[in-house]
């Protein structure tokens, strides 16, 4: 049973552009289902999370960390009377608007986007699921419901000061109204991913050796995980060992952010969605003290893994292609692929071309984007190695 703050499907404001709804999936069910039918959700599969796309099979992409934040935002959903629909759908389309290589690829794209609005990808996944999946019949776009776009749009929080272009441009056609905290089933989204890169990251550090288990268990968190480990479990091998802290350590975190929320729900005590997005502050949260901890963690991961020497260099590497394949487009808009020149001739100017140009890249994969680097502009094959990630 959902409480009387979560979003009720019956009573939606709508998509943008009217259609009749299904009679046997909810609003937020079809929403769900159109994000993961997009092309974008599969282009996940082959996009960086932290190690680069032919690193391995066992580090997670886009996708499996997409996955893994909505199983997580669920969970959360569910003990809080929250639409786990909703919280689900807003999860998995959360990260569509990443560009190949992780953050370095956005960092790339963003500075060559400079002089023509910027590149952000919270603003690019919206752009994607309200205009760039061009497959239906009357719209493009997904035509998702406007609580899963506001979801989209703020989950991490009102949205003021400078608005990137690419949500000004949808809000001016369809107000989310931007300057209000999101929906609490956007907000649970948010904190899952949160829970989940820090979780799954610290497995593949491990994995690729970047630090060692003895150094993780001294950290804030991990070291009581990894004692209640030790006193049950003290002839554990290694492997079963750092698996069985690191299992506690998820646990930690999904219960300290369900139980700060349920707190500050209580104390609220809010009668409707409204009441959530008019709170003045986060309803989902973290403890104080949890995230004075885990900062400790986001640090210790920062310096050893999303700035470890190789994975610096490997930076440099994809930040050159990056910048490459823009200034390359910009010069030979002849060389984008036949539906995307249509767009080419129909732009008035150079900042649309720009986007244009922004569109396409962000959309590559990493294999694709290392492809289409060595056919137009040469080099070599890039070599093994990591990139920053979440």
């Amino acid at each position: 049973m959902t409480a009387p703050y979560a979003t009720n499907p019956d009573n939606i404001r709508g998509r943008l552009y009217p259609e009749e709804e299904s009679f046997f999936r909810s609003p937020f069910q079809r929403d769900r289902d159109r994000i993961i039918h997009a092309s974008a959700f599969r282009r996940l599969k082959h996009k960086t999370q932290v190690f680069i796309e032919h690193e391995g099979d066992y580090f997670r992409t886009r996708l499996t960390h997409s996955i893994e934040v909505a199983q997580v935002a669920r969970t959360v959903a569910a003990s809080l009377g929250l639409n786990a629909e909703l919280t689900e759908a807003i999860a998995l389309a959360h990260d569509l608007g990443h560009t190949p290589f992780g953050h370095t690829g956005e960092e790339a794209l963003d500075r060559m986007m400079q002089p023509y609005g910027g590149f952000d990808h919270n603003a690019q996944a919206l752009r994607i699921v309200t205009d760039l999946e061009r497959h239906y019949a009357e719209w493009d776009g997904l035509n998702l419901t406007w609580e899963c776009l506001e979801g989209i749009a703020k989950h991490n929080g009102p949205v003021t000061g400078d608005i990137p272009w690419a949500l000004t441009a949808y809000n001016d056609r369809h107000d989310l109204e931007l300057h209000t905290h999101a929906s609490a089933e956007a907000q649970a989204a948010a904190l899952a991913d949160d829970i989940a890169y820090n979780n799954h990251d610290l497995h593949d550090g491990l994995r690729a050796e970047l630090f060692s288990t003895d150094e993780l268990a001294e950290m804030p968190i991990l070291r009581d995980c990894f004692a209640r480990v030790d006193a049950k479990y003290p002839d554990l091998n290694y492997y079963r060992r750092r698996h069985e802290a690191l299992r506690r350590f998820f646990g930690v975190l999904v219960e300290d952010v369900i139980t700060v929320s349920r707190h500050n729900l209580a104390e609220l005590n809010p009668q409707s969605v409204h009441d959530i997005r008019h709170a003045g502050r986060m309803m989902v949260q973290f403890s104080p003290e949890l995230w004075t901890d885990l900062k400790v963690i986001r640090k210790f991961l920062f310096e050893r893994m999303y700035r470890a020497p190789r994975v610096v260099e490997m930076r440099v590497v994809v930040t050159q292609m990056v910048d490459d394949l823009f200034t390359f487009f910009m010069d030979k808009t002849d060389e984008l692929p036949k539906q995307w020149r249509k767009d080419v001739s129909d732009a008035p100017h150079k900042v649309a071309l720009a986007r244009i140009v922004a569109d396409y890249i962000a959309g590559m994969t990493d294999r694709f984007a290392i492809q289409e680097h060595t056919r137009l502009i040469g080099g070599e094959e890039i070599p093994k190695g990591v990139i920053d990630g979440n």
